[in-house]
């Protein structure tokens, strides 16, 4: 286990964070509202037939049901199998943008939608048989397991709002047992987790967060819903998230668990720090205080990860990460909001979400990539981000609070010369003495937190802060005085 000096000190790093800066106002309930309902309309207008059309057959047996046509929101990036949109991203993008219609409110009065995913439903299940989908295949970069990964979860959400489409309950129940059984193949040998990224031949590799802690997410919700998962894989897959842990409480970009990983990554790790700090909370095996500086590492960093949205390029230095991570972010950081104590969720939730208002387009569009195609799977992030975050809170949670009269500052240690630096000041319902609390499931995907018990909390830790008052970013020495020292993170 990490000694987890994310938490350690954090008085020293918060100048530039001082309680009397005002925060930003996030977007009203009536704008939350307003760009749900333009989402689903602009991903309903970018729904794909092919050229020439995809069709099906749905429904009977031995292939005589109705023959009828399937449709797709492929993910679109640099990467490309013979000059084509690899059938993992197709049916990855497909599947979340599919979940957003979905979750969505309004879904059961909407014929449009209703028969959008049915469309995508009959392409998720088709495209599945093909070849690149295969489980058994030989390594090196390869990105069907994305498309295993959102599949399950699209099957897994329209079998428990009882939304799968007319004629196709019965392939719907096998494809979701076959990418179960394709995941649990798929694993890293010995190491466990996944990666899209591994060596030629069936060999031990590195393990990539960010794919991980999605599919233990779907594996887990599999498990909730009566479906046999084995919890070999699942172990051994909590054990290789928690081996890309580094000693900052940052995140590596792989591990392969011969070693832990040393450096630190941040801000270009923010993303999956989220993702794998809130699954591991979920599993019983994190902490609030871990959940809660991913979330801290998020904000205070978001400007710099905002800098590889919408660029051409893949994994480029000095971040690492390719553009398309930017959304899931975001899509993660409300899920994580979901797992705070109830006290310390509204604070996060109006700065998260204002965050995300800002790199929405005049057209109501979210898009990481420069490939207009690719709108509809940022779009689809962004719904499903601010929906999650409302199942985290109230309306009245959302409404930008009363800017909060400055304070004389208590004072920490100083570090490195300079001024003595504030202490944030405890805030009703908030710091170490607040019950942790879980989120209802919901459009996020996220796993309910099994009661887990708060590891207690450092006495200057950030979880004591009065309402509006900025948030101190704890995400390691070293890059929290980074962050401190720019001051576009004070505004």
């Amino acid at each position: 286990m990490t000694s987890f000096a994310l938490f350690t000190d954090v008085a020293a790093v918060a100048v530039a964070l001082s309680s009397a800066v005002a925060p930003p106002a996030p977007p009203s309930q009536e704008a939350l509202d307003a760009a749900i309902a333009r989402g689903t309309e602009i991903i309903l207008a970018m729904q794909e037939t092919g050229d020439p059309p995809l069709r099906v057959a749905v429904g009977g047996s031995d292939g005589e049901g109705a023959v009828v046509e399937a449709s797709e929101w492929p993910y679109e990036g640099v990467y490309r199998v013979r000059g084509q949109i690899p059938v993992g991203y197709r049916i990855g993008g497909t599947s979340i943008c599919a979940l957003a219609l979905l979750e969505a409110p309004g879904y059961a009065e909407d014929a449009r939608r209703h028969e959008a995913i049915a469309r995508a439903t009959r392409f998720v299940c088709a495209a599945l048989d093909h070849p690149l989908m295969n489980p058994k295949y030989d390594g090196g970069y390869d990105v069907r397991g994305w498309g295993h990964c959102y599949a399950l979860h699209l099957l897994l959400a329209l079998s428990r709002h009882g939304a799968v489409p007319e004629g196709m309950e019965e392939e719907v129940a096998r494809r979701t047992t076959e990418l179960i059984a394709a995941l649990e193949a798929t694993e890293i040998p010995e190491i466990g987790g996944w990666s899209y990224s591994r060596p030629q031949g069936w060999v031990p590799s590195p393990v990539s967060p960010f794919m991980t802690a999605p599919v233990l997410q779907a594996l887990m919700a599999a498990k909730r819903q009566g479906h046999a998962v084995d919890d070999g894989v699942v172990e051994r897959a909590l054990d290789a998230l928690e081996r890309c842990r580094t000693p900052s409480g940052s995140w590596a970009y792989a591990a392969d668990g011969r070693s832990p990983p040393r450096r630190d990554a941040t801000p270009g790790a923010t993303g999956r720090m989220l993702s794998g700090e809130s699954v591991l909370l979920a599993a019983g095996r994190g902490s609030i205080p871990q959940v809660r500086g991913a979330l801290d590492a998020f904000i205070a960093h978001w400007e710099r990860l905002e800098e590889r949205r919408a660029q051409t390029g893949t994994h480029l230095p000095p971040f690492g990460v390719a553009p398309y991570y930017f959304y899931f972010a975001h899509w993660h950081a409300a899920q994580a909001i979901g797992q705070l104590p109830p006290g310390e969720r509204p604070e996060y939730a109006r700065r998260t979400l204002e965050l995300l208002f800002r790199t929405r387009d005049e057209e109501g569009r979210w898009n990481d990539r420069v490939f207009p195609r690719s709108a509809a799977y940022g779009t689809a992030c962004a719904i499903l981000s601010i929906l999650a975050t409302q199942a985290a809170t109230t309306a009245a949670d959302l409404a930008a609070p009363a800017a909060a009269p400055a304070a004389a500052p208590q004072r920490g240690r100083r570090r490195g010369g300079g001024d003595p630096m504030p202490v944030p000041v405890p805030s009703p319902g908030s710091g170490p003495d607040a019950a942790p609390d879980s989120a209802p499931e919901s459009a996020s995907l996220q796993a309910p937190v099994q009661a887990p018990t708060e590891r207690p909390t450092q006495p200057n830790a950030i979880s004591v802060r009065r309402p509006g008052a900025p948030i101190a970013p704890a995400c390691g020495m070293r890059h929290s005085r980074w962050a401190a020292s720019d001051s576009r993170i004070a505004s």
